[in-house]
């Protein structure tokens, strides 16, 4: 039989994370979204992490939470209040391996706990199946200017299931 791969696993942000989840988002724009945008629009959009001090501003400043296989960050999501998931990138070497649903997951529990009934997403168009698979549903287009380049996605939102009703014995 063939070889488990390795389960992703959780953590926090830490600051000195900040330089890999970098690379991580510039990786995942400029080699997984190439159906989608044009080489222009990738460029603009993975700009955003230039300034790693302002990056790692921004994630320190959300719920930020970090997949990794075998202790290596690998993916990365953040929860910007109680109800928005603000980033969620994977490395291209890690897709396919569970890691985004289970940063999907966590966001969606979290904001759960801190008592959002829904949860929204503006999702670029190479994420917008993954969401719709998760029960997110399509509510507006948008278009975004990034360092002069328009970029289209789509305001997501799924309405989270309470978990503190009582459940039905099985």
């Amino acid at each position: 039989m063939g070889q488990a791969l390795p389960k992703p696993a959780l953590r926090p942000f830490l600051s000195e994370d900040t330089p890999v989840l970098a690379a991580i988002f510039a990786a995942a724009i400029e080699e997984l979204t190439g159906d989608d945008y044009s080489e222009a629009q990738q460029q603009a959009w993975a700009s955003a992490a230039d300034d790693e001090e302002q990056f790692g501003k921004r994630l320190d400043s959300e719920l930020t939470l970090i997949a990794t296989l075998q202790n290596s960050p690998v993916g990365f999501a953040a929860l910007k209040g109680a109800d928005h998931i603000d980033m969620l990138y994977v490395h291209p070497s890690a897709v396919g391996q569970g890691v985004a649903s289970m940063l999907c997951e966590a966001l969606e529990k979290l904001a759960g706990g801190r008592g959002a009934k829904s949860l929204t997403v503006d999702a670029s168009d190479n994420a917008q199946e993954f969401f719709e698979k998760r029960g997110y549903v399509g509510k507006q287009r948008n278009t975004v200017t990034v360092n002069g380049e328009w970029l289209a996605n789509t305001t997501m939102q799924k309405t989270l299931v309470n978990d503190t009703s009582p459940g039905v014995p099985t």
